[in-house]
């Protein structure tokens, strides 16, 4: 690939990103309600200070169901070829298990899974 066909490519992109943005910009309708600038609070108006810190654990709970969440996704293929690649998937799917109880530990030392 040559310098002067990278330097198209980079301007056509920018080109057709801008074009994409401006053209939202113009197109997209309008609206000055109020109710636009307040915080999503499923439509029940919010009373009080809504700017609130949350505790750092519920991140820390939602982001521990997401890891082990997204385990189940990678062992369904892995159950599916199990037999045609055969001793070579089952080490891997142990040390895959492995590694994912070294993080439930971890989590579980720290009390990150201790809901308050």
């Amino acid at each position: 690939m040559s310098a002067e066909s990278l330097i198209l490519f980079f301007i056509v992109a920018v080109v057709l990103v801008g074009g994409a943005i401006i053209f939202s910009a113009l197109a997209a309708p309008k609206s000055s309600n109020l109710q636009k600038f307040e915080p999503y609070e499923c439509g029940i108006p919010t009373k009080g200070i809504t700017w609130l810190q949350f505790n750092v654990g519920y991140y820390l709970f939602a982001i521990l169901f997401l890891v082990f969440d997204v385990e189940t996704v990678f062992v369904f293929p892995w159950a599916v070829v199990m037999r045609e690649v055969g001793m070579t998937a089952f080490v891997e799917i142990i040390i895959f298990f492995f590694i994912l109880v070294l993080g439930l530990g971890y989590a579980w030392k720290k009390h990150a899974l201790v809901w308050e």
